[in-house]
């Protein structure tokens, strides 16, 4: 189904506002929260929370560890699982129809596979044409938003958004207005998923992402719980569109070790991505990529480097904020070796073919890019 007008305050008003006044992260609220925060809602540490009080989770399921182990956490709590959805932002565009850019081949597949062995509904939601859409924009208005709901597709238009031009990559920065990858493909999707669903009015939601203080120093800055971006009971008295929706980072305070710990207990096979030795679950061609990660991609991955140089000739602009081109990176130093061949001949389907768990006759083995401190994700 197609929707251009939906809740247009919300889409024309709130959400552009946010964006305005406060550097958003996928969580969908305030990055960085006083220590002792005057706002009663506000935790800075919340390892732990009455989940009664919510009638539906939604977690934020990139398909890395984090997201998972937030995802363990939440049914180790006792939180039915008929109450909980699944959330992934797919940052290429329409995973069926859009060509795959930056993300991994299975990603989405991935996500399907791993979401129907917990049992759980998978809900995608992503800006059309995703990535190399947004980057190749060019005097012209936004592409529309979609998202997956219960009852199908909701495609929402952008026609009131004024034109714009970026040609060149998002580059390395805590702001969202230009790490755009994060705001338009991510953030945006999703609280237009928030805003636009009737069946989340008068309902108390919990919305679960997975970063963590150890991360990174803005990380470790961040509130555990808050509430979330598009919540509107707590801004009126009043409100005309009633929304009670907490933002819980349920893993912020684990370590990474605590992280695999738990995906060990539930004996989950690690994601291929850590497997091929990346530190971190994101887009294969991420921004915040090492020069070693590059180097990798180029050994095994080359079209992906030539992809990103035709771009960076096309725009006179680099990936990189340092200016050197992604060649001089992926030359400069030597790539992973690679000997998980199981995971590295996944790497290049689109279809999810590996257990999601591990099988009761295989040992759970800790992946060769857990505790990496190699670059290959956003901080």
């Amino acid at each position: 189904m197609k929707m251009t007008n939906t809740d247009h305050y919300d889409d024309s008003v709130v959400i552009p506002s946010i964006r305005r006044n406060v550097q958003l992260d996928i969580f969908g609220s305030d990055s960085l929260i006083a220590l002792e925060p005057a706002d009663p809602h506000v935790r800075f540490d919340c390892p732990d929370l009455d989940l009664s009080d919510y009638d539906l989770a939604i977690v934020s399921m990139s398909g890395g560890k984090d997201s998972i182990a937030g995802l363990c956490r939440l049914l180790e709590m006792g939180y039915p699982k008929e109450k909980i959805e699944l959330w992934h932002n797919h940052v290429d565009g329409d995973p069926l129809n859009d060509d795959i850019f930056f993300d991994w081949n299975f990603m989405y597949s991935y996500n399907k596979k791993l979401a129907e062995a917990f049992g759980i509904p998978l809900y995608c939601s992503w800006l059309n044409k995703g990535l190399r859409g947004e980057m190749l924009k060019h005097n012209s208005i936004p592409h529309p938003h979609s998202f997956e709901t219960p009852a199908g597709i909701i495609e929402l238009g952008r026609e009131t958004c004024k034109p714009g031009t970026r040609r060149k990559f998002p580059q390395q920065s805590g702001s969202l207005s230009t790490r755009w990858c994060s705001s338009s493909l991510k953030v945006d999707p999703a609280k237009r998923a928030l805003t636009n669903q009737d069946r989340f009015l008068g309902q108390r939601i919990l919305f679960i992402t997975g970063e963590r203080r150890a991360e990174s120093s803005p990380r470790a800055k961040m509130s555990q719980l808050a509430p979330h971006a598009v919540d509107t009971e707590r801004k009126s008295k009043n409100p005309k569109k009633p929304r009670y929706i907490d933002s819980w980072r349920n893993v912020l305070h684990l370590t990474e070790e605590d992280v695999w710990q738990i995906l060990s207990d539930w004996r989950i096979t690690p994601p291929v991505p850590y497997r091929l030795g990346w530190g971190r679950s994101s887009c294969k061609l991420c921004i915040f990529s090492s020069d070693r990660v590059l180097a990798t991609i180029n050994e095994y991955w080359p079209e992906k480097i030539l992809e990103v140089a035709d771009y960076e000739d096309q725009f006179g602009v680099t990936i990189a904020r340092s200016g050197k081109n992604v060649f001089e990176r992926a030359t400069s130093t030597t790539p992973f070796i690679i000997d998980d061949e199981e995971a590295l001949q996944q790497s290049f389907r689109k279809e999810y073919t590996l257990p999601i768990f591990v099988p009761d006759d295989k040992i759970w083995t800790l992946p060769k890019g857990a505790f990496s401190t190699e670059s290959s994700g956003a901080i």
